[in-house]
């Protein structure tokens, strides 16, 4: 068994379909409307991004240890990843050895937790 697809629930649909674009290389399938967004990785795994109507009220925010994880081949990877981050406007602490991989952990799309690690030293 194979996970093929997840939906992520976003803030900001328009922000998170960029995000995706030009960080991480995912490649827009379809759109409808403002609603929904089918993303690819190019590697046979598929993101449906969904715009969380948000009461403004409300304090949303994902569990504290949930999480996306990229994995790469080299520690030169986290690192140019980590440059593009800081161009990009992202703040993130440098990469460090962590668990036996290389890692870069960073918070984007109005808090969600994201992780690019590289396990090959």
């Amino acid at each position: 068994m194979k996970l093929n697809h997840l939906n992520l629930c976003v803030l900001d649909l328009s922000e998170a379909i960029v995000f995706f674009q030009s960080l991480l290389g995912f490649r827009l399938i379809e759109q409808k409307g403002a609603v929904i967004a089918v993303m690819d990785d190019g590697h046979g795994f598929t993101l449906v991004l969904s715009s969380m109507q948000a009461n403004p009220n409300e304090n949303y925010r994902y569990p504290k240890d949930f999480h996306l994880g990229f994995y790469v081949d080299t520690v030169t990877e986290v690192n140019e990843f980590h440059k593009k981050l800081i161009a990009s406007g992202i703040a993130s602490d440098p990469p460090k050895m962590m668990r036996g991989g290389y890692t870069l952990y960073f918070t984007a799309l109005g808090g969600i937790l994201f992780e690019v690690t590289c396990f090959d030293n």
